[in-house]
């Protein structure tokens, strides 16, 4: 435990002011520096894509913000040629870039797609506008926004020169509508017909949409147009209508090329370039602005500004043959413009730019540095999993949260009346998705590390069903009780329980499946009675396992909390500060530990921690410790699907307690044809038994495939649920259960049919 915990770590007493942070380490392919490039974010990655310096980039390159690890990922199809202040929106895992610069005065007003769940471009040729009107000329610097089913374009720069070697340029002041089609391509575009006066022609200028109270709004803010701009022009996308709202608080320094994210309610404006202060202004011709490092954040409900930290301008006055680099400030992101900008969750990503120190003008000096901020303390996590069970260890994982730096992990000890016989417990909720080799040799909630690989794609599966070619996934899981009473066998027969079963024990030995997601982690193989209400949680103390940056914790003891007299709790405020100092590995040394105790019940909860503070704990799990004697759980099971058949193969137990006399296979069948496949908990699962034998394998015929059902209480991952047991002298031990991914646009096109025929094959890209 001692190597997965953390250090102290400082929280702000009582704070919610937004917190820098850098990031100092991370791994692969670190892309060149630049400016004038763009980033959306999908799920946990940063996708980076244009820009340049002494030349633009062509590379699309990845940035995996819970594995810290830039990546190139093989792209295909029409891959677009490099360009630098380009439009950039994100839909799902599809992105759409249009326009920008390709080379010095060439602009382009290409569209081209980017399906990310398969890394594959398409160039896309929308209708022009219905009334006659020309489709958007060849631009850059121009805003790029979706919404909905639409992306609103406005504004940039356009080149009018007739040679292609000049540049005579020309601000815009169009608006133009593309509406997008479901899934992949684009209808058309369109020039709506909005009332009021838009705004003013400009370049290099920012633009978000806000769905929160009321209509949802598209606002402008700053550009440039000869001169940097401060005004805001909101457009409500109901009645089409352009106004200047009235704001509230100090705005902003009139900039452009900064960038502007909302994340929840606020929009939070850092950086860009800005006029020069009258007292700073040089005794120079030229150009007078100067790159900041501000940030503040606009609340869009009440329309009021705020601003979050000092306007530290360290760049330099442009106009100036600046000599030496300026260095980098330490707290906050050195002052930039050009950068690009992207929000996980709570977290606020910037990465690069230029810093205003230039030796020429075709060669700015760029940031190479990657920095997010941290808004909000962590989300409420889901609830803790069971990865494996031992007599005296319960290793238990859970998903990760965007915005925290590590983890609280709490037990409580569970008093149970009930005989083990009867701790028959319903399935996990929360399985881990394994690839369709069902390797073992991984740590529980590892994140995909091979960014040339499939595992680069696996990251975007929760969101998509993707159409790719590949192996169904399989999930390990585990039930304590693979025998229900008055469960039905694959012949029909009603079984009564297995005549030869002892005491049952709920726990599970089987090592778990690779993960195809970065927040997987295995199922709740020993789960008692699933997740406990929150009322129920605080009846009874909650005892401290450790502070983790890790998603995963092998659990063998707690401690105990010190004398009352000098508990000071979770946090300890120092005397001579105003902020919290969370406990360490140190504090927990002084303390009385409690081992885990053999076929014994604990709850669990996990709460997030980052600079904010700690955010609430997850809903409670409990999970029980093996009982001796009896098999644990089969390890290692791999699927392959052979015509209309699937062929199973596993493992024997890790510890097996004796001799391994025979195996069952069971299958999660239809309850009938009226149910609902959404409406069902795993818990509530009608199993039958399709193998009983001494093979580590068995097929599946298509008749108990036809007769499969699929549980979709896994958003996005539908399954064909499986449970395998194994038997000794004492009898069964736990199952693991196994869920097998199913292409969801298949299982929607055989809905219809009235008999469900069998799926043709699981998730492809598992």
């Amino acid at each position: 435990m001692e190597d997965n915990t953390v250090s102290n770590v400082t929280v702000p007493n009582g704070t919610m002011d937004p917190l820098w942070k850098k990031v100092h380490t991370f791994t692969g392919p670190i892309p060149r520096s630049r400016h004038g490039h763009r980033a959306a974010a999908i799920r946990e990655l940063i996708i980076v894509f244009g820009g340049g310096n002494e030349g633009i980039a062509e590379e699309l390159h990845v940035y995996n913000t819970v594995s810290k690890q830039w990546f190139l990922p093989a792209v295909r199809g029409d891959i677009p040629p490099g360009c630098a202040a380009h439009g950039f929106a994100c839909e799902g895992t599809r992105i759409l870039v249009f326009g920008g610069m390709v080379e010095f005065g060439k602009y382009s007003n290409s569209l081209y797609e980017l399906q990310a769940s398969r890394w594959l471009w398409k160039k896309l040729k929308p209708r022009p506008p219905k009334n006659g009107m020309p489709p958007p000329c060849p631009r850059l610097g121009h805003s790029f926004t979706l919404i909905g089913n639409k992306c609103y374009l406005f504004g940039g720069l356009a080149n009018d020169s007739e040679d292609p070697n000049g540049n005579v340029p020309r601000y815009l002041d169009d608006f133009y509508e593309l509406e997008l089609q479901s899934v992949s391509g684009v209808k058309g575009w369109n020039i709506p017909d909005t009332k009021g006066v838009g705004p003013w022609a400009r370049e290099s200028h920012t633009a978000v949409t806000y769905t929160g109270k009321g209509s949802p709004k598209l606002y402008i803010f700053g550009g440039m147009r000869g001169s940097r701009l401060d005004d805001l022009w909101q457009l409500d996308l109901e009645s089409m209508t352009w106004s200047i709202p009235e704001t509230k608080g100090p705005p902003p320094l009139p900039r452009s090329l900064h960038s502007a994210s909302v994340i929840g309610n606020k929009m939070y404006v850092f950086g860009g370039w800005v006029p020069v202060a009258e007292k700073d202004k040089p005794n120079t011709l030229g150009a007078e602005w100067i790159c900041t490092n501000s940030l503040s954040v606009l609340h869009l409900d009440t329309l009021t500004w705020q601003c979050l930290g000092p306007d530290q301008q360290q760049g330099h006055v442009m106009g100036q043959e600046d000599q030496v680099e300026p260095q980098p400030c330490s707290g906050v992101p050195r002052a930039r413009a050009g950068h690009c900008a992207a929000s996980i969750g709570s977290r606020l990503y910037i990465w690069s730019g230029r810093d205003g120190y230039r030796r020429s003008w075709n060669y700015q000096v760029c940031c190479k540095d990657l920095w997010y901020l941290e808004t909000e303390r962590p989300s409420t996590p889901a609830a803790v999993l069971l990865v494996k069970s031992t007599i005296n260890m319960l290793h238990v994982a859970w998903r990760p949260l965007p915005a925290a730096e590590c983890y609280l992990l709490q037990l409580q000890p569970v008093a149970s009346s009930t005989s083990p016989d009867n701790l028959a417990a319903p399935p996990s909720t929360g399985e881990q998705e394994g690839n369709g080799h069902g390797r073992s040799d991984v740590q529980p909630a590892q994140v995909p590390d091979d960014p040339t690989s499939l595992k680069a794609q696996e990251a975007l599966q929760q969101v998509v069903s993707a159409e790719r070619q590949g192996t169904p996934g399989v999930v390990s899981g585990g039930a304590a009780d693979p025998h229900p009473q008055g469960e039905t066998d694959a012949s029909g027969e009603t079984q009564k329980g297995d005549p030869t079963k002892k005491k049952q024990p709920a726990g599970n030995e089987g090592q778990h499946q690779q993960g195809h997601e970065s927040d997987n982690a295995s199922s709740d193989p020993s789960t008692v009675t699933g997740k406990v209400s929150a009322e129920e949680a605080e009846e009874s103390e909650w005892f401290d396992v450790g502070l983790f940056k890790t998603l995963f914790s092998e659990v063998t003891c707690y401690y105990l909390p010190p004398d009352k007299d000098n508990n000071p709790g979770i946090y300890a405020k120092p005397s001579n500060t105003n902020e919290m100092k969370l406990l360490g590995p140190q504090d927990f040394e002084g303390r009385e530990k409690q081992v885990l105790s053999p076929g014994a019940t604990y709850k669990f909860r996990v709460a997030g921690i980052n600079s904010c503070g700690q955010g609430d704990f997850s809903p409670p799990s409990e999970f029980k410790t093996c009982q001796p004697g009896f098999p644990g759980a089969p390890s290692a099971v791999k699927i392959t699907k052979a015509n209309d058949s699937v062929h199973i193969t596993w493992e024997s137990p890790t510890s097996p307690s004796g001799k391994i006399l025979e195996y069952s296979m069971y299958l999660a069948v239809r309850k009938s044809r009226s149910s609902s496949s959404t409406s069902e908990r795993p818990g509530q699962l009608a199993f039958i038994r399709i193998y009983r034998g001494t093979k580590t394998s068995c097929t599946v015929s298509p008749a108990h495939l036809a007769n499969a059902h699929i549980d979709s209480s896994a958003p996005n991952r539908p399954a064909v649920v499986f449970r395998i047991a194994a038997k000794n002298e004492q009898g069964y031990g736990p199952a693991t259960q196994i869920r097998w991914l199913q292409d969801a646009s298949k299982l929607k096109a055989s809905s219809s049919q009235p008999d469900g025929s069998p799926t043709d094959g699981g998730d492809s890209s598992s």
